[in-house]
């Protein structure tokens, strides 16, 4: 049997029905919500991550792919988090760049925010912080997706860890007045760890566009601002 398919059988006997209704409600699996028609089995990460644990070194390109493109958003979720622990396992270029277009080649799959959030920085930022040529970022932005949107942003995580906040800067700026709040969520969230690393960067960018920005951008990129500053920003006095 291929672990694929050993995998996938573990966590169908993980399965909880009621867990299940309740995590189709919370990712927003309804009629025309952002995760419409997304299956759900009800097993929680740290069941997922210990199957990851016990399968993931046997696991090939191959498998992974299968995971991806499931209908069940656990068995997805579990193949993104081996293509993670594959990603920081290799200690070639040659090995992270493998595992990264295996992600670009699946990311259909990679289709709600958790999935995203777990995945893009340790993947493909991973493997974009080492190359000169980041293009697959500005071709993720342009992309109709919600969801190729998000996995932009969140690649340059792994970048702003680093101190490199350039492609954060850029994107934000270029999907500043995007369509969906989860974006915003997002975008906040990556100004707001660019301030626990360099107060000033962050300042800097709010100050120039805070004014334009989303409300819900703003409240997540000040979340962690002193008060009296968090209230100048959101009462228009910085």
């Amino acid at each position: 049997m291929k672990p694929s398919q050993t995998i996938i059988q573990a966590l169908e006997a993980l399965r909880d029905e009621e867990k299940a209704i309740f995590l189709q409600r919370f990712f927003k699996t309804g009629p025309g919500q952002y995760a419409e028609g997304d299956e759900f089995w009800g097993i929680v990460l740290p069941e997922q991550r210990k199957i990851v644990k016990q399968f993931w070194k046997g696991c090939s390109a191959e498998d992974i792919a299968i995971l991806l493109n499931h209908p069940a958003h656990e068995v997805r979720m579990t193949g993104a988090l081996i293509l993670v622990q594959k990603t920081q396992k290799s200690s070639s270029g040659d090995e992270i760049e493998r595992w990264a277009q295996v992600y670009l080649d699946n990311k259909a799959g990679i289709n709600n925010w958790d999935l995203v959030d777990n995945s893009a920085h340790h993947v493909l930022g991973r493997w974009l912080f080492e190359k000169t040529d980041r293009s697959i970022l500005q071709t993720l932005s342009d992309s109709p997706s919600l969801w190729d949107n998000r996995i932009s942003i969140l690649s340059t995580f792994y970048f702003l860890k680093k101190g490199d906040f350039e492609d954060t800067f850029y994107l934000a700026e270029k999907m500043l007045h995007h369509p969906h709040d989860l974006m915003h969520k997002a975008i906040g969230w990556m100004i707001r760890e660019v301030g626990k690393r360099d107060f000033g960067a962050a300042y800097g960018f709010l100050a120039k566009h805070y004014h334009t920005m989303p409300r819900t951008m703003l409240r997540y990129a000040i979340e962690k601002f002193d008060e009296p500053l968090r209230k100048d920003f959101l009462e228009g006095r910085v």
